[in-house]
């Protein structure tokens, strides 16, 4: 059994966990329906609401779980807690950290399925969870966000908790809690004046939150709601028992005179013999239907309030049966996760409820605007078909999502690309409709950001080509299909030999011997990226200690791909292969390139030290393409600079690009690193590296890439004499 790793912060999280006065064995009324609910939902026979102590677990909310060892070590939630997302366990009997675990032994749980409940500065208290004596085969996305949207329900009714516990103590606590909360939160006397009001709320109807302060709270509701909620706001301290929950909506009015619907869930609590009224204001603007919270969590998404996945593809589904005329444009945002690492989660659903405002305001009339998860929008619009229009909609959402708002005190920026299909023209079914408007849409990311794209057949095809071709990638590597090829690398000062250039090649079955550029694109991004690399290394490795036995200074070099950084263990497959074939390190050099670098960044450095320490040489290859190259020499580990071939062609034509050329050399040799140039095609560029003294150089005018055998027979490295080609 593994126990749960430990968790950053945790003596934080512990003391935001004593915040809400909860008590082992005493369960939170307000939170039963909700487990409940989930029972229902997902068709099982047990779902809680578990927190997670220091040493121990204990359930606030429970419907159908037994008796049962509650021991951090084995609860299934302290591993929930762990996660930034669902955490889907179809089978704990299979599952290497559960299968011995006691509560899988005693057949009380086979699937878990459990999401974090999370305070508002990110802590992680204890999961929502379903469980079964069952295992299950499949737990689906929408599945996984419905159980998110029922931990958003609890997060509600735990931040009231959270409330009342802190008005125990003095107002001015509730007032801290209500501004550190990312839910709109609001809290009256009983002359009905606000006495607090936090950003959420604020931000909710239109106001700052000092324009509110002491004013009546009948101003955020509607003239046609006012007297019903009069009515009903001077029964709530005579009705409700302290503590109690009351949940009611109402037609509200923001600053602008705009009406909205809104759901208060209500709470009182006594402090100094006052009686407040406190609320959490949840926006259901986009709600329309009446089948209550059920009807709700099915439909709607509970942090914008507007149509979820579920009731988009329903309205779509509905359209395409009436065969109307509609198009459909799929909006990506991009920047909300660097505001919720730089700014807190608050900040971000802040932006994300800002931007689906923004998306409503844009489209107006009978769109339907959807969010169908974390930061990726749908909108329906009904009647169009025309591209001109299309364009211009999806242009005013770019621009309208792109203008600046105004969160945590400070301005922030956010950006968005489309993605767009006209019915019936892009496809006649749901399932085509959506696939070609995200293929619209990545296609638009493809460019840059900020753009829309409509969907052409052509990126159809070449997705199916790619996909085809992924799977003929696969077939590739089990059958042996790549081979490599050697480019040879030459001493300029004497043209005698130094090594060569590993460099990979297909043999397709079909299309004869493809070209890097036919096949590289789609190899980089494909799964088995890293596997062809390790394959590259352990062949180029073994053909250089044949090589080395005739020219023992030869050396090596073998090209990266970004997936093998991305796996973290780079420097062990790189021992393993200098192991295996009796490679001295010095005799290898692993090229990297700055695309590499700027994508792996997070711990490119620490495993390229580890290589650089086991005497394996490094060099930045293309050098001088990117406009990051000079910044990345102060941080990185290399000992060669590669000139980029495209600098060496044109040495002969461009004055500028010589004095280029000859400052890479200069300054390389300044920090200590040699240079190889690579495209040298004729005497000319030739004799300017030479002059400008760098030291190595590879192109056509020495040799072009050839297989291992005709290499070994053109430079007579069995004869284990230094080459002289030109001399």
């Amino acid at each position: 059994m593994r126990c749960p790793d430990s968790i950053a912060g945790e003596g934080e999280r512990l003391l935001s966990l004593a915040d809400y006065g909860l008590v082992a064995g005493v369960e939170l009324p307000s939170l039963t329906p909700i487990v409940e609910m989930a029972t229902q939902i997902f068709g099982v026979p047990a779902a809680a609401v578990n927190m997670i102590g220091t040493d121990h677990a204990f359930l606030i909310a429970n419907a159908g779980v037994g008796e049962c060892d509650m021991g951090r070590d084995i609860s299934f939630c302290a591993h929930a807690i762990t996660q930034d997302d669902v955490l889907v366990i179809a089978d704990a009997t299979l599952d290497v950290r559960f299968h011995d675990n006691p509560l899988v032994t005693s057949d009380k749980i086979r699937f878990y399925a459990g999401t974090p409940i999370k305070t508002p500065s990110g802590h992680a208290l204890g999961a929502l969870c379903i469980i079964d004596s069952s295992p299950r085969s499949e737990f689906s996305e929408e599945d996984r966000s419905r159980l998110r949207d029922l931990a958003r329900l609890v997060t509600d009714r735990l931040e009231l908790r959270r409330l009342e516990v802190a008005m125990k103590m003095h107002l001015s606590d509730l007032e801290v809690c209500a501004s550190a909360s990312r839910k709109a939160i609001i809290c009256i006397d009983r002359t009905r004046k606000i006495v607090i009001c936090n950003d959420s709320a604020a931000n909710l109807f239109g106001y700052a939150p000092e324009e509110i302060y002491m004013k009546p709270v009948d101003l955020l509701i509607d003239d046609d709601d006012r007297q019903i909620f009069s009515r009903a706001l001077d029964g709530y301290v005579d009705r409700i028992h302290l503590g109690d929950r009351e949940f009611s909506t109402y037609i509200a009015k923001r600053c602008d005179g705009s009406k909205f619907k809104i759901e208060l869930i209500w709470t009182t609590t006594k402090f100094a013999d006052e009686i407040y009224v406190s609320a959490i204001v949840n926006d259901l603007s986009f709600c329309t239907e009446d089948g209550g919270i059920f009807e709700r969590i099915a439909n709607y998404d509970l942090l914008t309030s507007l149509p979820n996945r579920n009731l988009f593809y329903k309205t779509v589904n509905n359209s395409i049966d009436n065969n109307e005329k509609f198009s459909i444009i799929s909006v990506d945002l991009h920047g909300i996760k660097d505001v919720n690492i730089a700014l807190g989660y608050n900040s971000g659903d802040s932006i994300l409820r800002d931007a689906a405002r923004r998306m409503v305001d844009c489209t107006q009339g009978n769109a339907t605007i959807s969010r169908i998860s974390g930061d990726e929008f749908a909108i329906l619009l009904p009647g169009v078909s025309s591209e001109k229009y299309l364009n211009n909609i999806a242009s005013f959402i770019i621009e309208s999502v792109n203008q600046p708002m105004f969160v945590s005190g400070g301005e922030t920026r956010i950006s968005a690309n489309c993605g767009v299909v006209i019915y019936p023209h892009h496809g006649e079914t749901l399932e085509s409709l959506i696939g070609n408007a995200d293929l619209a849409l990545r296609h638009a990311k493809s460019e840059r950001l900020g753009t829309s794209f409509i969907f052409h057949p052509s990126l159809r095809s070449e997705a199916v080509a790619r996909r085809l071709f992924a799977t003929e990638l696969h077939h590739a590597l089990e059958k042996e299909e790549f081979s490599l090829v050697f480019q040879p690398q030459i001493r300029l000062s004497d043209n005698s030999l130094v090594g060569a250039e590993a460099l990979l090649r297909w043999r397709h079955p079909v299309r004869n011997m493809l070209q890097p550029a036919a096949f590289l694109p789609a190899l980089e991004s494909s799964p088995i990226a890293a596997d062809v690399g390790t394959m590259v290394l352990r062949k180029a490795c073994a053909q250089a200690v044949e090589w080395r036995k005739f020219a023992p200074a030869f050396r090596i070099g073998v090209n990266l791909f970004a997936a093998q950084f991305e796996a973290g263990n780079l420097p062990s497959v790189i021992r393993d292969a200098l192991k295996e074939s009796g490679l001295d390190p010095e005799a290898i050099e692993i090229e990297i390139t700055e695309n590499i670098a700027l994508d792996c960044k997070d711990d490119i450095i620490d495993q390229l030290n580890a290589i650089r320490d086991m005497g394996v040489n490094i060099s930045f290859d293309d050098f001088g393409t990117g406009y990051a190259s000079l910044n990345f020499l102060k941080y990185y580990p290399i000992n060669r600079i590669k000139i980029d071939k495209e600098f060496t062609r044109s040495l002969q034509h461009s004055e500028a690009d010589r004095t280029i050329v000859s400052s890479l050399i200069e300054l390389s040799h300044r920090l200590g690193y040699s240079v190889i140039a690579e495209g040298i095609e004729n005497e000319e560029q030739l004799s300017f590296l030479r002059e400008h003294a760098c030291e190595d150089g590879q192109g056509y005018l020495f040799g072009q890439p050839m297989d291992a055998d005709l290499f070994s027979e053109k430079y007579r490295l069995a004869d284990r004499i230094s080459l002289n080609r030109r001399a």
